[in-house]
């Protein structure tokens, strides 16, 4: 038999019953003798006004799990109370006490946290953005997304004008905007900000043409998709080239794509149409940019990503019945998502800290 070996293995595992920790704490209170007034003792861990019959509450830990369960994973309100029990023996006696905590964390540290994003998002150099139909009150309602790879910010509203764009992407906005060719994004007070139009909807209306077409009649639509697919293959080799050859590839392309949308008038209404689309975007630079725009990319697909959840969930939640609870999930899911970002396996603690009590004075 040959020499023993030892092998180091491991199962990760959690505890078969969890056992919720309960803190009890000694509050003193007192009474002046002189003017009658009670004085109540604090601790880190109370919040203000826990007392009486609302002396017996439930941890930041559970709450943030709550919210992550309902604002990250789309769990509808209704079930998260009783997932919370199964996976931390917390009993949740009131659904409605986490929509009631959300509204409230949205009017203090998270809404202050939501703010600062959306500050943020004017600083950004890239910025993906996208809207989908949302429901606020059984009303119609639009929700739009503003992200890249840190951060993403929602914002919910009754319409999506370019009134609601520039709340988070002003006139004087610096940086790229990627995002598809909706009649907000072109609007005149927003015809300064540098914009590159996602490729992929050009890209199948021309492929709709072409199909619906016959003959002579299929001949513009198949050369306006030629670079449209050539513009990503070379920007994929920018690294690779020689910057002089580049830019001359460039140039080239550029060049090709102008002459074929010069301005004329063709015998087909559809091809006319796709021309004056098409050509009008790319006479504002907005086509090709990512060509010469570091950082740019090709589609908002990372925007219609982030709307995913979003959408998935809006089958099973009704999404939002309330004003206070359309501001609970812009603020918490822009929060909570960005962190899913930058700090994923981090998330809970990170949502703990800011909907934790204050200290007392």
């Amino acid at each position: 038999m040959g020499e023993a070996r030892q092998e180091i293995v491991s199962t990760t595992d959690i505890p078969a019953a969890l056992v919720p920790e309960v803190r009890l704490y000694a509050v003193e209170a007192r009474q002046c003798l002189e003017c009658g007034k009670s004085v109540r003792g604090g601790h880190p861990d109370i919040a203000s006004g826990q007392q009486g019959a609302t002396a017996h509450r439930v941890g930041p830990g559970v709450k943030a799990l709550a919210h992550i369960l309902h604002y990250v994973h789309g769990v509808p309100v209704r079930k998260t109370a009783e997932i919370v029990e199964q996976l931390t023996g917390v009993r949740l006696t009131q659904q409605g006490a986490i929509t009631q905590d959300a509204a409230k964390q949205t009017e203090g540290p998270v809404g202050e946290r939501y703010s600062e994003l959306r500050e943020a998002v004017k600083e950004q150099a890239v910025i993906h953005t996208d809207d989908t139909g949302r429901r606020v009150g059984g009303m119609p309602a639009y929700l739009m997304a503003f992200v890249n790879e840190f951060l993403s910010v929602y914002q919910v509203g009754p319409r999506h004008r370019n009134e609601e764009v520039r709340e988070l992407i002003p006139a004087d906005y610096t940086g790229v905007t990627i995002c598809d060719r909706g009649p907000g994004y072109d609007a005149r007070e927003l015809e300064d900000v540098a914009q590159q139009k996602c490729l992929s909807h050009p890209i199948r209306n021309a492929k709709a043409v072409e199909e619906s077409k016959t003959g002579r009649g299929r001949q513009f639509s198949r050369r306006l998709t030629g670079p449209l697919r050539q513009a990503p293959a070379l920007s994929a080799k920018r690294n690779e080239w020689d910057a002089a050859d580049y830019a001359k590839q460039v140039a080239e392309l550029n060049d090709a794509f102008t002459l074929h949308l010069r301005d004329r008038v063709l015998s087909d209404k559809d091809n006319q149409t796709l021309l004056n689309g098409v050509g009008a975007q790319h006479n504002r630079a907005r086509v090709l940019s990512f060509l010469t725009e570091d950082g740019v990319e090709t589609t908002n697909n990372r925007a219609e990503r982030d709307l995913r959840p979003a959408v998935i969930a809006r089958k099973v939640s009704h999404c939002s019945r309330s004003e206070r609870g359309a501001r609970a999930f812009e603020a918490f899911t822009s929060v909570l998502q960005t962190i899913r970002k930058t700090n994923p396996a981090g998330i809970v603690p990170a949502l703990i800290k800011p909907i934790s009590p204050p200290a007392p004075a």
